[in-house]
Order: structure tokens, then C-alpha cells, then sequence
């Protein structure tokens, strides 16, 4: 390990806003913080948000700058990366962040039922050969409602055209209510807000090559079960095997045909 990642992990530690909780202790003591969030650590009772995979941060970070009456909370396993957003946000004094550095699959050790208000995934691996491991698949789905609020809203922001179609149909087979679809968020009208622009290090990677970013945004309710789309017909994101300089060119046009019609 190099000596740049190794300064990190041991900055990290020193953090008090950010929680490093070992395996061992969660399973014998459980989390402190469960269902305390907002008394014991933030100190207030505003709503708390989560972004899931946050890497550097830049959504947990810029959000709180824009929200000061919400708390969030990003999550990740990756160290390293945490450090960058957890450094800025305590640099600036920010009172209303805070990172978990975890799995996402055991959030329910970390928070109660209806604790979280709202979930961001931006940028996630499309695990497009495993759908148990996709952050929006019905089993993760199923995750989430076990620490939101009923109705508690679901955001992904993508670049991948078969993450976000899988999603889409995920949506609409299940009758989950739609806020927002678009699969090119900076060509669509009237969507465009300084939430959605505030943009992650790999946003600005994708953007670069040519590619365009998709967005939806759900309430998921904690009833009914929810069941999985059919996705033999959705093409794979070929593009991910490709170069940095490579462009995508209809790459939209062999998804959106097959997407369902939005509620909105």
C-alpha cells in the first residue's frame, strides 16, 4: 500500500465525523448512533440523507452546502476515498455532514426503520451480469426500506443506458411513483437544477468522453414486494470496454426505444 493511501486511512481515523465501526464490535455491542443520529451526533432533528457509494464526496459535501437544514451522510468502503470529502467538509467547518465508512448491504445495523429521509446512488458499478449486486435491484430496494421513511425517495444519477433502463422498467413494473426520468440530463428541459449539476469526479470523466447522463428519481413505499424486469432485451454498455477517448454514438438510441413511458 502506498505511503499518499496510508496517510489517508490514518487522517481518516482521526476524523471525528467520520465512523469507521469494526465488524466485531457491531455484532456484539451494535452501532451506538442506531436511531441517535439526529440527537447524538448531528444535534438537531432535520432530515437525514444518504449518498450510497460515495467516493470522494462530492454529492454528500455539495449537498450539505446547499441543504444546511438536512444532515447526510455518505457511504462508502473505500477509505481513500472518503478522505477527500471528509477533509473538505471538515475544513469548512460543515456541521451537517458526516461519512460511514461500511457495506451497503448491513445500512440496517447502522440506521432504525424510518431514520432516512432520502437516498442518493450516483455513479454506481451497473452490474450488468448481477442483479443482486446492482444498487437498485429489488434486493437493495428492499435494503433501503428497511431505514427510510415511507414513500422516503430514491435518486440515481447514471451514465450507464443499461443501469438506468433496468431501473426505469423496475419503476414502472412495480408502480413505484416517478418525480423525475430523463436519460440526458443536460439536453432535457426544464430538469436541469443545481442539485443535479453538482458533478462527482467520474461524471466528469464520462462527460468528457461524449457520454450522456441519466437520472430518476422515486418514492419507494415500504409495501408491496417488489418484482424484477425482464432485461434479456437490454443491450450492454459496450462502451465500458473501450478507451477514455471513446465516444458513444447511438448508444441512447439502442436503449430509449425500449424504455416505458414516464409518469410524469
Amino acid at each position: 500500500m502506498g505511503k499518499n493511501k496510508l496517510r489517508k486511512f490514518a487522517e481518516v481515523e482521526a476524523m471525528p465525523h467520520v465512523m469507521q465501526f469494526p465488524f466485531g464490535r457491531l455484532a456484539t455491542e451494535g452501532f451506538p448512533l442506531k436511531d441517535r443520529w439526529r440527537e447524538d451526533f448531528f444535534h438537531n432533528e432535520n432530515p437525514i440523507v444518504l449518498e450510497l457509494g460515495c467516493g470522494r464526496g462530492e454529492y454528500t459535501v455539495g449537498l450539505a452546502r446547499r441543504f444546511p437544514d438536512r444532515n447526510f451522510i455518505g457511504v462508502d468502503i473505500k477509505g481513500a476515498r472518503i478522505w477527500a470529502g471528509a477533509k473538505e467538509s471538515m475544513q469548512s467547518g460543515m456541521t451537517n455532514v458526516a461519512f460511514l465508512r461500511t457495506n451497503i448491504e448491513i445500512l440496517p445495523q447502522f440506521f432504525s426503520s424510518g431514520e432516512v429521509s432520502e437516498i442518493w446512488i450516483t455513479f454506481p458499478d451497473p452490474q450488468m451480469k448481477k442483479v443482486r449486486k446492482r444498487l437498485t435491484s429489488a434486493t437493495f430496494l428492499d435494503i433501503y426500506r428497511r431505514i427510510l421513511c415511507d414513500d422516503g425517495i430514491i435518486n440515481l444519477k447514471t451514465d450507464s443506458p443499461f443501469l438506468y433502463t433496468y431501473t426505469s422498467r423496475l419503476v414502472h413494473l412495480n408502480g413505484l411513483k416517478t418525480i423525475a426520468e430523463t436519460d440526458d440530463l443536460y439536453h432535457t428541459p426544464g430538469i436541469l437544477s443545481d442539485i443535479l449539476g453538482i458533478r462527482t469526479h467520474y461524471e466528469s470523466q464520462w462527460l468528457e468522453r461524449g457520454l450522456t447522463i441519466k437520472y430518476i428519481a422515486f418514492e419507494l413505499p415500504s409495501q408491496p414486494q417488489l418484482k424484477e424486469p425482464e432485461t434479456d432485451d437490454i443491450p450492454l454498455d459496450s462502451y465500458r470496454s473501450y478507451g477514455r477517448n471513446y465516444n458513444q454514438t447511438n448508444q441512447n438510441a439502442a436503449t430509449t426505444d425500449s424504455l416505458p413511458q414516464s409518469d410524469n
